[in-house]
């Protein structure tokens, strides 16, 4: 096979969730626990840092590798979905894995595999195990795909646990209440590994702490111990002033959007955490990895400028929470008319996000391409209840066309509502 065999391989033979959505989820870890036993349990022979969250959990976990990477560290990056090249889920040093290695291990495994029955991201997950524990990483960082607790990421015992926010996503898997979603996320929390929760929220915190205090995990909220006092955000940089007890001190930051502000605090506090552990991470390593986050990792898809005249931004925030934060800095631009390429996948709660659009926006409602794709005509049949007009379009692109047509200079064309449509149009 080559590598494009190996991908319809993977796509058409194993249930994924991003395709088909809760078909594919497994509530437990066996195939995951049988898969890495195959491959000799890899998990164990590298350390790693585990990040769970509902929002800014992919940001946080580029931010961490570019940093540590920085530093010195030979640093794994598992993270998903892929926006363009299935690669970009496994990475070393920002350097997505070598085709030849994703052939070779199919190849390999694919027998074994297939009693096993995983699906695509057990499969996933094996593979970046494999690959790290080969090429001896010193640290990897592994980003929860959904949830936390049932993850198949979550065979890990990592050196430093993550939880940055908790808000409503994937409800129908994780539960309909803030407490039930963080009770799932905190199953990462493991007997005696600190954790840093992003955000402290009275609706989540004794749920964590709780957990922390079970496993004889000590708990740190990074709200807690830093403020950010301004921020100033242009087209390619943003610089965050934060304070740390009495003293202040200026970040500077390749990504852009507004959200990256609590992503910030997070980072920071976990920086902390992993000098508390030896990791020789100094000032400058920091401030050099957050400035360079995307060249070093690859980030895409986080308030991403794609053209400025007219200015075009694509973000993949999705649900309610990342929707209402990218909504306010799409109003802080002021510009004479929004253009905004909006589609969605089928089992998110649209009606909630579609209650938050400004009905001054012109949108241009589409379906990504893959079986969880909304329906346009569906899509746009509930906007109108909500005064939103615009038309829809059989695919990302031909509404992207459309809002380029109709935009002028002076106007902003967004991308978003999906990762799949950001996908689409990158």
């Amino acid at each position: 096979m080559n590598y494009s065999q190996t991908l319809d391989y993977l796509y058409s033979q194993l249930p994924m969730f991003h395709r088909i959505g809760a078909a594919a989820y497994k509530a437990d870890l066996n195939n995951t626990i049988a898969i890495c036993k195959l491959l000799g349990n890899p998990h164990n022979k590298f350390k790693s840092i585990h990040i769970a969250g509902t929002n800014g959990k992919g940001s946080v976990s580029h931010s961490l590798a570019a940093i540590l990477q920085t530093a010195g560290y030979k640093t794994g990056l598992y993270t998903s979905p892929h926006l363009k090249d299935f690669r970009e889920r496994i990475r070393i040093n920002g350097k997505m894995i070598p085709e030849k290695n994703v052939i070779a291990f199919v190849k390999k495994y694919s027998t074994q595999f297939e009693k096993i029955k995983p699906s695509f991201f057990e499969w996933t997950v094996g593979l970046a195990f494999n690959f790290f524990a080969e090429e001896n990483v010193d640290i990897a960082v592994i980003e929860t795909g959904l949830g936390g607790r049932l993850d198949s990421t979550n065979v890990i015992t990592p050196v430093l646990s993550i939880i940055t926010n908790i808000s409503f996503d994937h409800k129908e898997l994780l539960g309909k209440t803030l407490k039930k979603i963080a009770a799932e996320k905190a199953g990462i929390i493991k007997s005696n590994v600190p954790v840093v929760i992003g955000e402290k929220n009275p609706l989540t915190q004794k749920v964590f702490e709780q957990k922390a205090a079970l496993m004889k995990s000590k708990i740190a909220f990074a709200s807690e111990k830093y403020f950010i006092t301004n921020s100033i955000v242009s087209n390619n940089t943003q610089i965050i002033s934060v304070i740390a007890g009495k003293k202040k001190k200026d970040f500077k930051l390749d990504l852009t959007g507004i959200y990256q502000q609590k992503n910030l605090l997070t980072i920071l506090t976990s920086i902390d955490k992993l000098r508390k552990k030896k990791f020789r991470i100094s000032d400058s390593d920091l401030a050099d990895g957050l400035q360079n986050v995307k060249s070093k990792t690859g980030l895409r898809g986080r308030w991403e400028v794609l053209n400025s005249a007219p200015l075009t931004i694509a973000d993949v925030g999705h649900n309610e929470a990342g929707i209402r934060i990218t909504l306010s800095q799409i109003r802080s631009l002021k510009k004479d008319k929004v253009h905004f390429v909006f589609g969605m996948v089928s089992d998110k709660d649209r009606i909630k996000i579609l209650k938050l659009l400004p009905k001054n926006f012109t949108y241009y409602f589409c379906k990504p391409d893959l079986p969880r794709g909304l329906d346009e005509k569906i899509l746009l049949s509930d906007a109108k209840n909500f005064g939103l007009t615009g038309k829809k379009f059989s695919s990302v692109n031909l509404a992207y066309e459309a809002a380029k047509k109709n935009a002028s200079v002076k106007d902003l064309i967004f991308i978003g509502g999906s990762t799949f449509v950001v996908a689409e149009v990158l």
